[in-house]
This record gives C-alpha cells, sequence and structure tokens, in this order.
C-alpha cells in the first residue's frame, strides 16, 4: 500500500509538471519546476526566464492542470463510493441522474439572456451544479416512496429522472440556436476555461467531500457486504447509506460543474485499484483518489496536444473498452 500511493504520487507529479510545460508554447521542466518552486514556496532555484512564460505556468496551465487533477480525483472517488453503496461494479458517478440534472442546469444557463457570476461559477457552472444536486435529491426522494427494495428503487428512479432530464435538454437544445455550441462543448466536457476562480469554488467541496468519505470508510465496507451483514457490524444502514449518497452527489456536482460532463473515470480507475489492492475502501478511496486526477490530467494534456478536442472524447476511447470488458465479465458471474 506505501509503495503504491507512493508510486501514484510520482505519477502525478510527473502529471502536473508535463501538463504544464506542454502545449503550443513548450516550457522546459526545469523552468516548469523553478517557477511553481517560487510561486508556492518562494524558493529560488536560480532558473531564469521571461514574464510571458510565468504568465504562462502560473495563469493559464497550472489552475487548468489542477482543475483536471481535481476533477479526476472527486470523479474516481464518487464512482467507488457508488459503486460500493450498490455492490454493482458498472455503477459510476452519474448513476442517479447527476450528468442529466447538470446538463440541464448547464442549457438552460445558456439559453436564458443573463450573464453573471456566482462564488466564483459562471452561471452555467452554477446551474450545472444545482442541477447536479436537484436531480440526486429527486431521484433520492421518489425511490423511498415505492415498495422495491432500496437498491432496486434508486437505480429505476434514477434512470426515470434521468430520462426525463434528457428530454428537459433535448429541449433546451433545440431552443438554445447560436447557442447550441456551447451546450455541446459542456456535454462532451474539457477545462479551457479553466482558472483559479472556478478551481477555489470546485476544490474545497470535492477535498471537504472526498475527506468525509474517507472517514466514513468502514461504513462502505459494511454496506458492500449487504444490509444484514452491516447492521451485524453495528452500522445504521439508512443513515449511513443516505450520507454517502449525499457527499458522493455532491463531489460529483462540485466536479461536473467547472469540467462538464466527463466519462468512465469514475468506472474505470475504481475497479483498477481494486483489481490492485482488494475491495477496502480505505485502500480503495486514497489510491483511486490519485488514479483519477493523474489519469485526468494526462486525458487533458493529451486532449491539448490533439488540438483541444474535448476531454470527454479522450477519456471515452481510454474507458470505452474497459467497460465492454466489465460487461462480458459481469455476464460469466464477475462480482465486485
Amino acid at each position: 500500500m506505501p509503495i503504491l500511493i507512493g508510486g501514484g504520487l510520482v505519477v502525478l507529479v510527473i502529471a502536473l509538471v508535463l501538463g504544464v510545460g506542454l502545449g503550443t508554447v513548450s516550457i522546459a521542466p526545469g523552468e516548469t519546476i523553478a517557477i511553481l518552486a517560487r510561486r508556492l514556496v518562494g524558493l529560488d532555484l536560480g532558473v531564469t526566464w521571461t514574464p510571458a512564460t510565468e504568465t504562462i505556468v502560473w495563469d493559464l496551465r497550472f489552475p487548468r492542470v489542477l482543475t483536471a487533477m481535481t476533477v479526476g480525483a472527486g470523479l474516481a472517488i464518487a464512482g467507488a463510493t457508488f459503486q460500493g453503496l450498490l455492490r454493482n461494479p458498472l455503477a459510476d458517478p452519474y448513476v442517479l441522474g447527476t450528468a442529466s440534472g447538470a446538463a440541464l442546469g448547464a442549457a438552460i444557463a445558456v439559453v436564458i439572456p443573463i450573464r453573471a457570476t456566482i462564488l466564483g461559477f459562471g452561471l452555467v457552472h452554477a446551474f450545472a451544479f444545482v442541477g447536479a444536486l436537484a436531480a440526486v435529491f429527486t431521484v433520492y426522494r421518489l425511490s423511498r416512496i415505492n415498495g422495491l427494495s432500496p437498491l432496486t428503487s434508486l437505480l429505476l428512479t434514477g434512470y426515470a429522472v434521468g430520462s426525463l432530464l434528457a428530454a428537459g435538454l433535448a429541449m433546451a437544445m433545440y431552443l438554445s440556436g447560436a447557442a447550441l455550441r456551447q451546450i455541446f462543448a459542456y456535454l462532451l466536457g474539457g477545462f479551457d476555461t479553466a482558472g483559479w476562480a472556478q478551481l477555489g469554488a470546485a476544490l474545497p467541496l470535492v477535498v471537504v467531500g472526498s475527506a468525509l468519505i474517507l472517514l466514513r470508510a468502514r461504513s462502505l465496507d459494511g454496506l458492500l457486504l449487504g444490509e444484514e451483514a452491516a447492521v451485524h457490524l453495528g452500522v445504521d444502514v439508512r443513515r449511513e447509506r443516505m450520507i454517502l449518497l449525499a457527499l458522493a452527489s455532491l463531489v460529483t456536482a462540485a466536479a461536473v460543474a467547472v469540467s462538464g460532463l466527463i466519462g468512465f473515470v469514475g468506472l474505470v480507475v475504481p475497479h483498477l485499484v481494486r483489481l490492485a489492492v482488494g475491495p477496502g475502501a480505505r485502500r480503495v478511496l486514497p489510491l483511486a483518489a490519485i488514479g483519477g486526477a493523474a489519469l485526468l490530467a494526462f486525458a487533458d494534456l493529451a486532449a491539448r496536444m490533439l488540438g483541444e478536442i474535448p476531454v470527454g472524447v479522450v477519456t471515452a476511447v481510454i474507458g470505452a473498452p474497459f467497460f465492454l470488458s466489465l460487461l462480458r465479465r459481469a455476464r460469466t458471474g464477475y462480482e465486485l
């Protein structure tokens, strides 16, 4: 475990340096490290650079890479949490309608003729955040008023509400006119507009939510074993499930609010980590955070190097084959 964490942190540092240094204007790793060391801790490494280089590193690329890492870590932790709660290896952070709610919120913000900034979020980001949380709240409330088992009810209600929200999104896109391209950009995900303001709004929510999930790792392990086993272990199943669902949804909403809809990170990373260290949440969650951050940082770098294509396209190319492999294993009796 310590070796894996150490190796993951090394990969994360490499992703940071490469992500900040590479682009249309390449910056040597030594200059990149020197600029970051000086701006972060006031350390002078004796390397000289131009003001333009410092602007590129500190004002443009560094917040973008940090935002990608924050989103990747948040989606991976949320994915691991949902997979454990629902005991479903194919669950991802969007399973309860988060994606549909965020997309509809963003589309509404694009359509209405108002432009404003709320707590560091542009109106699109703010509406996406509210839409994601509203969708999850609606799914949770509706799932409690039918006779199905809690997990089955959550999944079916999430599907139904997601379908309804998708219809609303289609109507918003139909009415958007010339703004349709902006909606598509959000649906495909990316970090081309990321900056310090967006990072400052999303980072506390992702960090606090992820930390609180990690503190409830024992409850998550109990729920993974089933409700009866969890009760025997002293877990208040209803309360812990509600709290973990709320925290994972909050982390997901904060992530998609600044990045758009980026798929497969919350599905692929938790599985790879689980294959390496087993199902224990205390091991899976921190490693998933590191893996998700590194994966999305490299995906964003690849998207930039390929001409600023949407990051969601890159993660889909990586994640789709993995997802198909999961489906094949599920048909042959694969278990979480």
